[in-house]
């Protein structure tokens, strides 16, 4: 199945447990994906996070329901998964401008997030350098955390592991594990390592290097990456934003016309040396990939 077809059954059901408690890894498996695979790519071709696309679609329907009927405030919250008459307020009132009480009045101006209907697309005539190669095991030396599957925190959280990296000579250790002569050269990666388990609620994020030999300093670890067919696409443009359009890139314009399919745990982001916030800095994306 595409991801076109996925992402749309997994709208489909969102949209028909709108006022329900929605479980994320039944969204997922409507697309046949794991958590942390679908909201990355729902993400990444969407725009906005899953989280964020229920929670305007649970206003827009309380708005329009508070404006059309008599239905209290107390309830509108509850029945569209609020805890508290506050929290729903403060949340209406960021959304429409305006307090759940003052929709109800008349000629009330409020805002419509409508829903989302996928559609490929055919533009053609779109660029992608990229190229398949053949890589041998290795060994990735990096610093490791754990991260929600919620593509709205982590916008958030991992940009502030990479700060925090930057600033605790994390970057400066990593650099002194690996070479020229590493398969990236000198070059930090970014890591996402998803968890087998297809339910898992949280997954293994690393900033790292390769792994050319010498002591290995508390607090890093070394993983094992399999010989692998990897997909690279080379991204042009400052971070995050160059390397942002090109994932956007990959999902909406390359996977679904190409003869390959991604597959495998591991993906890379890779960051060398250079100015990142130049509009002409170079990064690459690494996917696993297989023949369909």
């Amino acid at each position: 199945m595409d991801w076109v077809t996925g992402i749309q059954r997994a709208i489909d059901y969102v949209e028909d447990n709108i006022t329900e408690s929605i479980d994320y890894d039944e969204v997922a498996k409507r697309a046949y994906s794991s958590n942390y695979h679908f909201q990355r790519v729902f993400s990444v071709l969407c725009g906005y996070p899953l989280g964020e696309y229920i929670r305007s679609r649970r206003l827009t329907l309380a708005g329009s329901e508070l404006a059309g009927s008599d239905i209290k405030v107390i309830d509108a919250a509850l029945k569209y998964g609020y805890d508290s008459p506050d929290s729903f307020t403060k949340a209406f009132t960021r959304f429409h401008g305006i307090t759940p009480s003052a929709a109800k009045q008349r000629g009330a101006s409020l805002k419509s997030f409508s829903r989302l209907s996928i559609k490929l697309s055919l533009e053609g005539g779109n660029i992608m350098n990229y190229r398949i190669e053949e890589k041998e095991a290795m060994k990735i030396a990096a610093r490791t955390k754990r991260f929600t599957t919620d593509e709205e925190i982590n916008r958030r959280l991992i940009p502030e592991f990479w700060n925090t990296c930057a600033e605790d000579g994390t970057f400066d250790v990593l650099c002194g594990m690996t070479s020229e002569e590493s398969v990236f050269g000198r070059a930090l990666l970014g890591i996402c390592s998803e968890d087998t388990c297809r339910e898992s609620s949280d997954f293994e994020y690393s900033i790292g290097t390769q792994y050319m030999g010498g002591p290995v300093p508390d607090g890093y670890t070394i993983k094992d990456v399999p010989k692998l067919t990897w997909a690279v696409f080379e991204c042009r443009g400052a971070v995050p934003q160059g390397i942002q359009e090109g994932w956007h890139k990959v999902y909406a314009e390359f996977f679904p016309a190409s003869e390959y399919e991604q597959y495998s745990q591991f993906t890379f982001e890779v960051y060398p040396d250079g100015d990142r916030t130049s509009s002409t800095y170079v990064s690459e994306i690494w996917i696993p990939v297989r023949k369909k």
